[in-house]
């Protein structure tokens, strides 16, 4: 338990680390003022161009990418390898500790992203394959709908379906993809009022059914 609690703590950390933030330090910005207030990429491409937003990504992804992919594996000092934890489950919580870190970091007074670019980098790390129905379904919502948000919560929804189906018995990654399912959603509830009150803004250059 000593290596889970430290490593998911590490991984919490790793993730406090906002690509928009460090980003935008330098630049003397700060896209929370900006824009949706949201500290993600969707809102940094908004306000500060493509360029800026491919760092953040890159930042955002990589975080992930360290926290699933190395940590889990790593001897920490004083804290070893413990033969009796489940690698799966070790690996499916770091994977969650870094997308809470973005979204709530410590080093940022709590207030980050939303997680999806971070929970890619997690998911690639984990089951890469379930990534292509995650961005066929946000594609498709995008495609129908306009709304990014919308197609970011139906194609994280569709992670649990993945896995029970292709992975009926991998109870780690079953947890996962539902508890980052109903924590996507939850950090998309300003998006979800915005979408019934008709504020929402649509991504026009994918949006096919948009009035011509």
């Amino acid at each position: 338990m000593l290596e889970l609690g430290v490593k998911a703590l590490i991984a919490y950390l790793l993730g406090s680390l906002i690509g928009s933030l460090v980003i935008g330090r330098l630049k003397g910005v700060d896209i929370r003022e900006q824009g949706s207030g949201n500290a993600g990429g969707t809102n940094a491409l908004r306000t500060q161009g493509w360029k800026f937003a491919l760092g953040v990504i890159v930042i955002d992804v990589g975080k992930a990418l360290l926290a699933v992919g190395l940590l889990p594996g790593l001897d920490v000092p004083f804290v070893g390898i413990d033969a009796a934890l489940s690698r799966g489950w070790l690996e499916v919580a770091c994977a969650a500790a870094v997308v809470v870190g973005h979204v709530y970091p410590v080093w940022y007074e709590f207030r980050g992203g939303k997680g999806a670019a971070t929970l890619i980098g997690a998911v690639a790390t984990l089951a890469p394959a379930a990534l292509v129905p995650v961005f066929a379904v946000w594609l498709a919502c995008v495609m129908l709908t306009g709304f990014v948000g919308l197609g970011t919560m139906l194609g994280t929804a569709s992670l649990p379906v993945y896995f029970a189906v292709t992975r009926p018995g991998d109870l780690p990654l079953i947890v996962f993809g539902v508890a980052m399912a109903a924590f996507v959603v939850y950090t998309h509830r300003a998006n979800i009022s915005r979408m019934v009150a008709g504020n929402e803004n649509r991504a026009r250059r994918l949006w096919l059914l948009r009035p011509r």
